[in-house]
């Protein structure tokens, strides 16, 4: 049995599909059309898990569809009535894409992928449950999702039985932990449903001296049950989110071109401790009614990795899992979960292990696409000869654009569209932001460690984190060793990694490790600020020549930086195939 799971029509669109309830292949669109948190009916995305498993549309059984538009288009217009007339040139300008697209998801469904069968819709937090605990190690979970909003509801609690999962308790819209921290986040001058990242890793440099402020814009209960004083808030009713309340609390907004002041850092400080603050509080409530040391979460919220890494010291959960596409895009392998598990009553066949189910390239379609276009390259003996070569290379201060096998689900690059550097250069994230990212100095760099050595490492309550979705503090007495990967607080988010998991990437840490004494490289996204993560190896060449990437590890190959080649490519001077 195959069910095709669809994520679409607000950010981070994604088709997900499974083969007898194990995951086959899952991607976001925006991989494939290079535009970043694409919106759009991911038909390149479904496309290329039909060619994953080998099948066309017309063996697809089921179509699963993250959310329920009529229930959402109920809120929208309840919404906008309640907030007439202020509402209306909000409401005017969300109808053409709702009466063309979003209303009509099963006649797209159906004509674009030439399908007649059944067309499955479950709600958007239920998919985002489904998406954790269904391929959890857990046969039994407390659930805890956090978004912006989904159909009515911002936030749920529930929990999950085998192949069976509940919703206990939900808070409902305006009421959203999501959309508070979105506006903040376009409060400090950043992009919301894409940056609120960055105010995170912001936080660590501020004070947060504006938490009684918060306080009064948001009231939480003991229960971590709350609500948002709208007065501070337009969202409900204009495209934008701060209100001029707001801006008498706590100053006037930031500009994107604005330098970033004391007094936004210690706003996105304030706003992390009262985030930690809900989360926490809405934990103890969920342990207390559950009863259940095991934990799932997902929505965007699920995505703080400051606040996670805190949750078994804050909490009586003992262990959690979080899939690594924790946001809407993982609402398309919820989707197919639930309707395969909960709705069709089939047993769970799969823990989630591996986050490498996007496309891969052969050797054979690489050494093609460097041939056909020229380039300078030489092919690897063997594995021994890569993993050392790369070694070598980083530990000589080299920035290595990383490309190997499937690509990565989730936002993270977790080793296999990676760049990878040496974390001991204290000079490594300066040339980072400078040459590669072209971001914001006060972004952090990630640090990946090799299984058996992160407790040496990190202070860390667990032996693995594969999917960099937790923040641990650096060990006192490591800091100094290694600190591009450091954060200004003295944490880093990790990700843990073991040979089973992904031979090559393990063998080139501990390969650098015999040559620094240091089982840890920097482990970034492979690509630059403002552009999806590379998906092919054109898009890895690409990138590698518009910055300062030193060399390109892809596939077999190794590709030196040449400078007396044309640095940026446009689309049609470099042959795709």
């Amino acid at each position: 049995m195959h069910i095709l799971g669809i994520s679409c029509y607000y950010h981070d669109s994604s088709a997900c599909l499974i083969k007898d309830g194990i995951i086959v292949a899952a991607a976001e669109e925006e991989r494939f059309t290079r535009k970043k948190h694409d919106t759009s009916f991911p038909i390149n995305a479904i496309n290329f898990c039909l060619k994953e498993a080998g099948i066309t549309s017309d063996r697809i059984d089921w179509v699963a569809f993250y959310e329920k538009p009529l229930l959402k288009f109920e809120r929208l217009l309840n919404q906008h009535i309640e907030m007439f007339p202020r509402s209306f040139p909000m409401f005017y300008q969300a109808m053409p894409n709702w009466l063309s697209e979003k209303l009509r998801i099963s006649s797209t469904i159906k004509k674009k992928l030439k399908y007649k069968k059944p067309v499955f819709y479950t709600e958007h937090h239920m998919s985002h449950a489904a998406s954790s605990f269904l391929v959890s190690p857990f046969k039994e979970a407390a659930i805890l999702t956090v978004d912006g909003i989904g159909e009515w509801d911002s936030t749920t609690l529930g929990i999950g039985k085998e192949n069976d999962i509940k919703i206990i308790k939900r808070l409902h819209f305006p009421h959203s932990l999501g959309l508070l921290y979105s506006t903040l986040t376009a409060f400090l001058g950043f992009s919301v449903n894409n940056s609120e990242y960055k105010v995170m890793g912001l936080a660590p440099y501020g004070e947060p001296t504006y938490y009684d402020e918060f306080k009064k814009i948001i009231d939480i209960k003991d229960d971590g049950s709350y609500k948002l004083n709208m007065d501070y808030f337009v969202f409900h009713y204009k495209s934008t989110m701060p209100s001029k309340k707001m801006m008498e609390l706590l100053g006037p907004m930031r500009k994107k071109e604005d330098p970033v002041t004391k007094r936004h850092k210690d706003i996105a400080a304030s706003l992390q401790k009262i985030t930690e603050e809900a989360i926490f509080k809405m934990l103890n409530h969920l342990h207390e009614i559950t009863g259940t040391d095991n934990l799932c979460m997902a929505g965007g919220v699920a995505l703080n990795s400051v606040a996670n890494g805190k949750i078994t010291k804050n909490t009586p959960f003992k262990k959690v899992f979080i899939n690594p596409a924790a946001g809407d895009a993982g609402g398309s392998m919820g989707a197919a979960l639930y309707a395969y598990n909960t709705i069709l009553g089939n047993s769970r066949k799969q823990v989630f292990e591996s986050p490498y189910l996007g496309p891969g390239y052969s050797n054979e379609y690489i050494q093609a696409f460097l041939e056909k276009n020229n380039i300078v390259h030489s092919k690897f003996k063997n594995d021994e000869e890569l993993i050392k070569k790369t070694a070598q290379l980083i530990h000589d201060n080299n920035v290595i654009g990383w490309y190997q096998g499937r690509m990565e689900w989730g936002p993270r690059a977790l080793g296999a569209r990676s760049i990878l550097s040496n974390a001991c250069n204290p000079n490594m994230k300066e040339i980072l932001n400078t040459k590669v990212k072209h971001r914001e100095h006060f972004r952090p760099f990630a640090p990946v460690i090799t299984e058996e050595d992160v407790h040496e490492w990190f202070e860390i309550d667990k032996d693995e984190e594969p999917y960099m979705l937790f923040v641990y503090p650096v060990k006192e007495d490591k800091r100094k060793l290694i600190p591009s990967v450091t954060h200004v607080d003295g944490s880093g988010r990790l990700q843990t990694i073991n040979n089973k998991q992904n031979s090559r990437y393990y063998g080139v840490i501990k390969e650098f490790e015999k040559l620094s004494g240091i089982p840890i490289l920097i482990n970034t996204s492979f690509n630059i600020r403002g552009e999806p993560i590379v998906c092919s190896p054109y898009e890895a060449y690409k990138c590698m020549m518009g910055t300062g990437i030193d060399y390109l590890v892809m596939g077999d190959f190794l590709i030196k930086r040449q400078d007396n080649q044309q640095h940026i490519w446009d689309s049609e001077s470099l042959a795709t195939d």
